[in-house]
């Protein structure tokens, strides 16, 4: 098979690329579904949650804000982040366009 330029694929599948890497980290699934759950939840309030190292929550978390999959508000001393929920629904239907079976 041979392989494409980057120019060469569409933007939806360039887009669903960045969702499926930002979403390859087990880590970040399970802040995903936290923030699914709550309203809002800030960095602390995850690494006790999730009983992981703060330095490793706050990586995580910026690998999903670089995709949109959620979002910060900064509320000092904390930033308080939240699940963008029309980002969350874009890539699940880039993912039932892709893979969904008929």
């Amino acid at each position: 098979m041979a392989y494409r330029k980057q120019d060469e694929f569409s933007k939806s599948d360039i887009e669903f690329a960045s969702y499926a890497k930002a979403l390859s980290h087990p880590a970040r699934v399970a802040i995903l579904r936290l923030l699914s759950t709550h309203e809002s939840l800030s960095c602390g309030e995850i690494v006790k949650m999730l009983r992981m190292a703060q330095p490793t929550v706050s990586q995580h978390l910026k690998e999903l804000r670089l995709v949109g999959l959620i979002r910060y508000e900064i509320i000092p001393p904390r930033v308080i982040y939240t699940l963008n929920v029309k980002k969350s629904q874009r890539a699940e239907k880039l993912w039932l366009k892709n893979f969904a079976s008929e």
